[in-house]
C-alpha cells in the first residue's frame, strides 16, 4: 500500500469512527433524556425481602411444589432489583409516616411527621410536583386514605394521627383520583383545632371530587374531567379494606382500583400514580403470615396492571415497586424446624387474625367461664391445628402432613395459657412485660395460634413493631436503571423527578398570616435543594405538635 492509499483509508477509518461515536453518543443522550410519561409508585407497606420470599414460596407449596425459586412474583420479574435504606432522622428504625415523606418528599424527617421536613416546615411532594405540571394524580391504598403513606403525598401535618385536617387537605388536593379505605377522624372529634368542623365528607364533595361508596357505582366510572374519591364499601378494621383472605364474593380488590385508576388518569399530560398495599404492614405486626402473605399476593396483582399498562406503553412508562420498611422481622427459618420449611402447612389458615378474633370474642361472651378444650374445633377448623389424646395421637402416622400439624405438649401449653391470658380480658396498654414479649398488643389467643402455625411452617418472629433493615425496590421501563444499586429512600424521589422531567426549583419561605394561612411558598430541602409548596396550606401544616 503506497503512502497516499494508506492515508486514504486512515481517513475513511476517523471518519467511520467519528460517525459511530456520533451515533453512539446520540443514543446515550437520547436514553439519559428519556423522560417518562406515566409513573406508577407502588408501595408494599411493611414488605421486606421475607415477605416477598414467603409469599414466592407460599405459591410454589400451594401448586404442590417446594423448591426454592419455582415461582416468582410480578414484582420479582422487573428487570431491575435494588436495595433502599429506609431511616428516619431520629430512628434506626422508621415509622411509615417518616418513610412515605422520604419517598415523596425527597426528605428525612422525624417518626410521626408527615410531608414536613425535621423542623415541621411543609415539604412539597412528587404528587405535588406533577400536578403543578398539569400531570394527573391518583392514590390508592388498602387502609384509610389518611393513614401515613397516602397521606405523605398530599397532606402537611407534624402528626400523622391528624386525620381530621390530613382529610381536609386531601379535600383541598386538586388531584384527581383517591380510592381506598375511609376516613378515621371525619367529624373532628379528635381534632385540636378549635371552633365549629366541617365534615371531611362535605369538604371532599365541595372540593370538587365525586364521592363514591358503592362498588356498582365506581365500577361504572369512565374517564373524563371529573374528580373522584372512592371509599370500598365493606370495611374491616380501622377504616381499613379487609385483608385479602377475609374479602367478600365482589369485593373491590386493590388490582381492581388500580386498574381504574389507569383508566380515569391516563391522558396526553401523563399521570403519576401511588398504590399502596398498606396491610401487609399490619399482619405483620400481628405475627399473622398467612395474611400477610395473602396480601403481598393481592399487591402483586396490582403490580400486574402496572406492568401490563407499561408493556402497552412501553416508550412512555415507568414502574417502581418498594416497601416503606419491614415489619416484624419476619424471617424464613425457625430454630424448631432448623434447615426444613414446611410451607405447605400455611394452607390450613383459612381467615385473618382479625377475622379469627372476632369469632373468639363472640364465644368469649358467650361462655365467660368457657374451657380450653370448648375452643378446640375452632382453632382446627380455621388454622388446622389439632390437639389428640394418646390414644389418637399413637394411630397417627409419624410423618406428612397431618402429623405435623398436631401441637405437641409444650405448644399445648402455651396455647392454654394463652386462652386463659385472653379469658381474663384487660386492656393491653396494662399487660406486662413479659405479656408484650408473648403476645404484643393482640389478643393473646390468636396471636399464639398465629405463631405456632408459622414456627411448624418454619416461619418466625423477632418484633411486632418495624425493623431497620434495607428493603427492595424494584423497576421496569423508562428510567428504570435509574432504580438499580443500593441507595436511600430519599433517593426514590430524586429519581422519579429526574425521571418524570421535573425541576427542583428555590424560592423564599413562606410566613402564616394573622389567621394563620400560609401566604406564600414554604421551603423544604430535597438533596440539599429547596422547593416550594403551593400557597394556601393549612395553618395546621406548619403548628408544632
Amino acid at each position: 500500500m503506497n503512502c497516499s492509499r494508506w492515508h486514504h483509508a486512515a481517513r475513511a477509518a476517523i471518519a467511520l469512527f467519528a460517525i459511530l461515536l456520533c451515533c453512539t453518543m446520540g443514543v446515550a443522550h437520547a436514553k439519559q433524556a428519556a423522560q417518562a410519561k406515566y409513573v406508577i409508585l407502588l408501595i408494599g407497606d411493611g414488605m421486606g425481602m421475607a415477605q416477598r420470599n414467603a409469599a414466592e414460596l407460599y405459591l410454589a407449596a400451594q401448586k404442590g411444589d417446594t423448591t426454592p425459586g419455582i415461582v416468582k412474583l410480578n414484582m420479582s420479574q422487573l428487570p431491575v432489583q435494588g436495595a433502599t435504606t429506609t431511616y428516619s432522622i431520629d430512628s434506626l428504625i422508621t415509622d411509615s409516616a417518616a418513610a412515605g415523606t422520604a419517598m415523596a418528599c425527597g426528605v428525612k424527617t422525624t417518626n410521626r411527621g408527615l410531608g414536613v421536613d425535621g423542623k415541621n416546615v411543609p415539604v412539597t411532594s412528587i404528587a405535588e410536583m406533577a400536578r403543578d405540571k398539569g400531570m394527573k394524580v391518583g392514590i390508592v391504598s388498602t387502609v384509610s386514605l389518611d393513614h401515613a403513606t397516602p397521606g405523605a403525598f398530599y397532606a402537611h401535618q407534624p402528626s400523622r394521627k391528624n386525620y381530621y385536617e390530613i382529610g381536609l387537605e386531601l379535600a383541598a388536593s386538586r388531584m384527581d383520583y383517591f380510592a381506598g379505605g375511609g376516613f378515621l377522624d371525619p367529624a373532628g372529634k379528635k381534632s385540636k383545632l378549635e371552633g365549629e368542623k366541617r365534615n371531611v365528607l362535605d369538604a371532599i364533595r365541595a372540593g370538587g371530587f365525586r364521592y363514591v361508596n358503592d362498588a356498582t357505582e365506581f365500577r361504572a366510572l369512565k374517564p373524563g374531567k371529573e374528580r373522584v374519591v372512592f371509599v370500598n364499601p365493606r370495611l374491616q378494621d380501622e377504616q381499613a379494606m379487609s385483608y385479602a383472605m377475609d374479602a367478600a364474593p365482589g369485593d373491590v380488590t386493590l388490582a381492581e382500583m388500580t386498574r381504574k385508576g389507569l383508566e380515569l388518569l391516563d391522558n396526553p399530560k401523563g399521570f403519576f400514580l401511588m398504590v399502596e398495599g398498606g396491610k401487609v404492614d399490619w399482619a405483620c405486626h400481628a405475627n399473622d403470615a398467612v395474611s400477610s402473605i395473602t396480601d403481598v399476593l393481592a399487591f402483586d396483582a396490582a403490580v400486574a396492571e402496572a406492568m401490563q399498562f407499561q408493556r402497552k406503553h412501553p416508550a412512555d412508562t415507568l414502574v417502581i415497586v418498594t416497601g416503606d420498611h419491614e415489619t416484624g422481622g419476619m424471617s424464613i427459618g425457625f430454630a424448631g424446624t432448623k434447615y426444613d420449611s414446611y410451607h405447605t402447612r400455611l394452607k390450613h389458615q383459612k381467615i385473618s387474625y382479625v377475622a379469627f378474633d372476632q369469632k373468639f370474642a363472640a364465644f368469649r361472651k358467650a361462655n365467660p367461664q368457657g374451657k380450653f378444650e370448648d375452643v378446640l374445633p375452632m382453632v382446627k377448623e380455621n388454622f388446622g391445628l389439632s390437639v389428640l389424646s394418646d390414644a389418637e395421637l399413637a394411630a397417627l402416622p409419624k410423618e406428612g402432613d397431618a402429623a405435623g400439624m398436631v401441637l405437641k405438649p409444650h405448644e399445648v401449653a402455651e396455647l392454654r395459657a394463652a386462652f386463659e391470658r385472653s379469658m381474663q380480658g384487660g386492656e393491653a396498654k396494662n399487660q406486662s412485660e413479659q405479656d408484650y414479649l408473648l403476645y404484643g398488643e393482640y389478643e393473646p389467643f390468636t396471636v399464639t395460634i398465629t405463631h405456632l402455625l408459622n414456627q411448624k411452617s418454619g416461619i418466625s418472629w423477632t418484633t411486632y413493631s418495624h425493623t431497620g433493615v434495607p428493603v427492595l425496590t424494584s423497576a421496569g421501563g423508562v428510567g428504570a436503571e435509574r432504580f438499580g444499586g443500593f441507595y436511600d429512600n430519599t433517593d426514590i424521589f430524586a429519581r422519579m423527578a429526574e425521571t418524570m422531567g421535573l425541576k427542583v426549583g428555590v424560592k423564599p419561605a413562606a410566613k402564616a398570616d394573622a389567621g394563620g394561612a400560609v401566604t406564600g411558598p414554604v421551603m423544604g430541602q430535597h438533596g440539599g435543594q429547596s422547593v416550594s409548596l403551593p400557597v394556601g396550606q393549612p395553618a395546621q401544616a406548619v403548628a408544632a405538635n
